[in-house]
């Protein structure tokens, strides 16, 4: 399987929201831009290619390792939030993550959202509103212990006051977005007990999930939360090891949760620019050198990232499809839907 080329390569989005994802996008590679500025400035070159040649290769697999089990139990947790009936294995929801996941490293605005909840949704026979519906309660996971991890490493580090603000609010934007689930899951719990047969669209994927959604799958799925973070923080580490860096386990726990607050949004394909300036910023707060920091956010990206597109090039490879034939029927479906409308 290659990745095709040309303008059939790009990924499916509704037509009438692609001058918003342009913009979108434009405004991620400017972010991208002005980051990779400020994380180079005032940095010798001979600094970063001194530090590469003495990368120490066994942290970096171990790295490698543990950034692989994180998206093992990002698959595991998904598994418990698809619909009981209808879940393929946990092979195929962490195959469907990695090819989601490669496509956010190619194009911005994170279509591998789409690809992922297609996929399951193929392979599974499961409705894709009510696939998507799970990772909406997949991010509200994430957000729940983002927000946990970083109030437990304000206990271990001084953090700028800009990051505890920055916290607060994702405090109140989970306990928004928890609050409104729940509200919307109880609505329609009731509803599809009433009036299953009028459900459409996202009504119905809510009632499904409602239905589906029990402490049972909840509780399991919760707490297989706590390990995503953990082990691709502990890869982090081992990055910071390979380039010498004596810093511990929950440093660099709570540089991982930097870069994921500071790229909770949008940006550039892969976040570029922003991870470097993140990573930066993480481990300065351990009293880090910028040439330092700046040489552990370039290998970072690129000995976390390249794994991470070779398996989703191969996951890919594995689901018997292109990202071109991946554009053509996710945007069919979408405009059949839309026209049907059930989406």
């Amino acid at each position: 399987m290659t990745v095709d080329g040309g303008r059939d390569a790009r990924l499916p989005e509704p037509r009438q929201h692609a001058d918003r994802s342009r913009w979108a996008a434009w405004i991620g590679y400017l972010l991208a831009a002005a980051s990779l500025v400020w994380v180079f400035h005032d940095v010798d070159p001979r600094d970063l290619a001194r530090d590469a040649a003495s990368i120490r290769w066994p942290w970096v697999a171990w790295a490698v390792a543990f950034d692989v089990l994180g998206y093992v139990c990002q698959g595991l947790r998904w598994w418990f939030l698809l619909p009981s009936e209808r879940r393929p294995s946990v092979a195929r929801t962490t195959q469907a993550i990695y090819a989601g996941l490669c496509t956010n490293e190619l194009f911005p605005v994170r279509p591998g959202e789409l690809v992922r909840a297609y996929l399951v949704s193929r392979w599974s026979g499961a409705a894709f509103a009510r696939v998507v519906s799970s990772i909406l309660v997949e991010r509200l996971l994430d957000g729940i212990w983002l927000a946990i991890g970083i109030a437990c490493v304000a206990f271990l580090v001084p953090l700028p006051g800009s990051l505890m603000k920055a916290e607060e609010s994702l405090v109140i934007v989970v306990a928004i977005g928890a609050t409104v689930l729940i509200a919307l899951l109880r609505r329609a719990r009731r509803s599809a007990g009433t009036r299953p047969a009028t459900l459409h669209g996202w009504r119905a994927a809510l009632a499904h999930l409602a239905a589906a959604s029990t402490l049972h799958d909840a509780a399991p799925a919760f707490a297989v939360s706590s390990l995503v973070p953990f082990f691709e923080g502990v890869a982090l580490w081992c990055v910071m090891r390979a380039y010498g860096i004596p810093l511990s386990i929950a440093a660099g726990i709570a540089v991982l949760l930097i870069v994921r607050l500071g790229t909770a949004l949008p940006g550039a394909p892969g976040n570029l620019g922003t991870y470097q300036l993140l990573c930066v910023v993480g481990v300065s707060l351990f009293g880090v050198g910028k040439s330092t920091a700046t040489s552990f956010s370039i290998g970072a990206f690129v000995l976390l990232t390249l794994p991470l597109l070779i398996l989703g090039l191969v996951a890919l490879a594995r689901s018997g499809m292109t990202l071109s034939s991946l554009r053509r029927e996710i945007e069919g479906m979408l405009r059949r839907g839309r026209e049907e409308g059930s989406l």
